[in-house]
């Protein structure tokens, strides 16, 4: 009988070593259920990534994961461009005006649209006063918001001052003023032409603007030169403000437009081959004041060139016409302007006679105004800045004889309406306080 080699044992030996440890191993991943459940689902995903997709599913995935990819494309995009155009508005406050053009030229080819997707409102934070107060067009929230910063400066000093200064100062601060003369130097920034807007812009300084600004006096007498003795009752409003807010009335710190054109046919040519045909446009323009005066013009001039002349009522036009005006609240709560205006009298200069033996009848003396009458209404986002035309008409007063003739026009499409414009230089001067 022959014995095997023991080189021979000793392979056979390691690889049966080898073949029970290969078991066990098996055996041990065996006995982990989730592992094997984990390496199946790894195996069938990636076989699915190797076949080509086929079908409708296969095609709608693909678009839906090419629609994502887009969309967050996009937004990335769109964020990059809104940080490099608030870059340049920075820039261009600061009065760097190349890097802003630099930074507006890098958004816009991003974005071709950014200025109009990015929104400039404040954060809420930055609109908060006095806590968790927020000024808003409310009126409860107002006066719980005054109330507030009334009992904040009764705690803080027995002896409540306006406003206090920020930095030590070796000259009088505004502080020390009496609250007469303060309320007095609110109604010159008020002034005759009631820019309440300027009011308002002051109450954003500190807590004792803001109660300066909402002192129920300033707006009484604002209410009493905008409608005079029919105001004598508050209901049903629940303050002076906010019958100066919600109340139909005109504006004052700017002018009211209306733009007409039209299509207008000419004269035959002499050889009869064409006719002409003009178009027409013109303006007119309503100014209206506190003291309850108007002024009308008729212009095809631009009003770039017209609305800086009407800032006061003395204007050297001579189509120029002015007049009076007063509010009309009807049953049916509208609101109706009526002005009457006529063109400015001038004084007629000595007639010489050439010749003594020269008789001219002169012709008979009359005046001439106009009676409009006007529907005041809201259009887009400002409050009562619609003029509607209802009536427009002309009276001839003839002073020899007493006798009035009325000329009634009819009011048309050429009769647009008015739409209001505010312009900032109307009310950049104070002549006289409220």
């Amino acid at each position: 009988m022959e014995l095997p080699h023991p080189a021979r044992r000793l392979n056979t030996a390691e690889e049966n070593t080898d073949v029970a440890g290969m078991i066990e191993d098996e055996d041990e991943s065996s006995d982990d259920p989730n592992l094997q459940l984990e390496l199946n689902a790894f195996r069938d995903q990636w076989m699915s990534e190797l076949k080509p997709s086929s079908g409708a599913s296969g095609l709608s995935g693909r678009l839906l994961r090419a629609k994502g990819l887009k969309r967050t494309q996009d937004i990335a995009r769109e964020e990059k461009a809104t940080e490099l155009f608030l870059r340049a508005v920075q820039e261009e406050q600061n009065g760097a005006v190349y890097e802003a053009i630099k930074f507006y030229r890098m958004a816009v080819q991003l974005v071709p649209d950014i200025e109009f997707k990015i929104n400039y409102s404040r954060p809420a934070d930055a609109d908060r006063v006095g806590g968790n107060y927020v000024e808003d067009n409310n009126v409860d929230e107002i006066e719980d918001l005054l109330a507030y910063f009334e009992q904040q400066l009764n705690v803080e000093s027995s002896f409540p001052k306006i406003c206090s200064p920020e930095l030590d100062l070796t000259q009088m601060h505004i502080s020390a003023l009496p609250r007469e003369i303060m309320m007095y130097i609110f109604r010159w920034v008020v002034s005759s032409d009631l820019d309440m807007r300027a009011l308002e812009q002051l109450s954003l300084v500190c807590r004792g603007f803001y109660i300066c600004a909402r002192d129920p006096e300033i707006w009484h007498l604002a209410c009493l030169r905008v409608w005079g003795r029919n105001c004598t009752k508050l209901v049903p409003f629940k303050s002076w403000r906010e019958m100066f807010l919600r109340r139909p009335r005109v504006r004052y710190d700017g002018v009211y437009i209306s733009k007409t054109s039209y299509i207008r046919q000419g004269e035959e040519s002499l050889d009869g081959f064409y006719r002409a045909w003009h178009h027409v446009e013109y303006y007119r323009y309503l100014r209206f004041f506190p003291s309850g005066q108007v002024v009308m013009l008729t212009t095809p001039e631009d009003p770039l060139a017209v609305v800086p002349r009407l800032r006061t009522k003395n204007i050297r036009m001579d189509s120029v016409m002015l007049g009076h005006f007063r509010l009309s609240q009807e049953t049916d709560n509208q609101t109706k302007v009526f002005a009457v205006v006529c063109k400015k009298k001038e004084e007629k200069a000595t007639e010489f006679q050439r010749n003594r033996f020269c008789r001219r009848n002169p012709a008979p003396e009359a005046e001439h105004s106009f009676h409009v009458g006007l529907h005041l209404s809201s259009g887009g986002r400002q409050m009562f800045s619609k003029l509607e035309w209802i009536h427009h008409s002309c009276h001839i007063n003839y002073k020899l004889t007493g006798e009035t003739v009325v000329t009634a026009f009819d009011v048309d499409s050429k009769y647009t309406p008015f739409f209001f414009a505010r312009v900032k230089s109307y009310t950049a001067f104070s002549e006289q306080p409220l």
